[in-house]
């Protein structure tokens, strides 16, 4: 009966949430253009799956995804795991931040399942190569975000152990960011600037933020409040310099190999 309850409770939040958006766009739809949808009825239905989903997909984080994240967070910093990849003679006291080895790997490892998963991130692929007329390859997008925040989330691991302000990182990182905008193919900074925001999505958030939380819980001297939050700005940060990297590895690439392609043709010339 508990779970019917708390299944009825979820559905009906998410109704109580979503009726404003619907509210605006039947209101604008009725009052202001004075017309009715063509397939009314389709999008009827369509916004009642849309309700499903939602209280299916938020069930799915309270009961899965948040522990999931929040239990890998803890057993991964358990003092006993931890010593059994110690030297024989160091003692707890003597953990540094590169004893957390094993968090870095998870994080990064499910940093990059994650975003590959994304569906907004394969979307957003799909329409970048459409409109690209091929130039931006799905494959080539999706990888180098995933590198980017699986990159992103492993640094901000790092940053709750040791306990770094989380400024210093983020100044940093748009710094580079802002040079990078002045070397980049212009046709690449605009989606890698999206990308950024893509990524903070359906699948990558709810883990990275439950990943974040219990790491800072069960880390010694750490402050779930202060430490516990901000792995989502790497994430978002990251995939924006890792986007116009790729951009510009593959347009010096291509410089290359024309270079390449011109040198037998002049000696033929000559």
């Amino acid at each position: 009966m508990d779970i019917f309850a708390e299944i009825f409770t979820v559905f009906a939040g998410t109704i109580t949430d979503v009726l404003p958006i619907a509210a605006i766009i039947f209101g604008f739809q009725f009052a202001v253009l004075r017309q009715a949808p063509a397939n009314l009825g389709e999008i009827l239905i369509g916004f009642a799956w849309v309700l499903v989903g939602l209280s299916l997909f938020l069930l799915g984080l309270k009961w899965c995804l948040f522990p999931l994240g929040r239990l890998m967070a803890e057993q991964l910093t358990d003092p006993a795991f931890i010593e059994a990849g110690l030297e024989v003679h160091e003692t707890m006291a003597d953990i540094e931040w590169r004893d957390y080895y094993w968090v870095y790997i998870f994080a990064f490892m499910i940093g990059f399942s994650t975003t590959i998963a994304e569906p907004s991130l394969i979307a957003v692929a799909i329409k970048a190569n459409e409109v690209s007329g091929g130039a931006i390859g799905i494959w080539g997008l999706r990888i180098s975000v995933a590198l980017g925040v699986a990159i992103g989330i492993s640094l901000g691991c790092y940053r709750i152990v040791v306990g770094d302000p989380i400024h210093w990182y983020i100044i940093t990182g748009y710094i580079i960011v802002v040079l990078q905008t002045t070397a980049a193919p212009k046709l690449i900074i605009p989606l890698a600037y999206d990308s950024g925001g893509v990524t903070t999505s359906t699948v990558t958030v709810p883990l990275v933020a439950a990943l974040g939380l219990g790491l800072s819980e069960t880390v010694p001297g750490r402050n779930p409040l202060i430490d516990g939050f901000g792995l989502i700005a790497f994430a978002s940060l990251f995939p924006i310099m890792s986007v116009m990297g790729y951009a510009q590895m593959s347009e010096a690439k291509a410089k290359l190999n024309q270079r390449r392609s011109r040198v037998p043709a002049d000696q033929d010339t000559a």
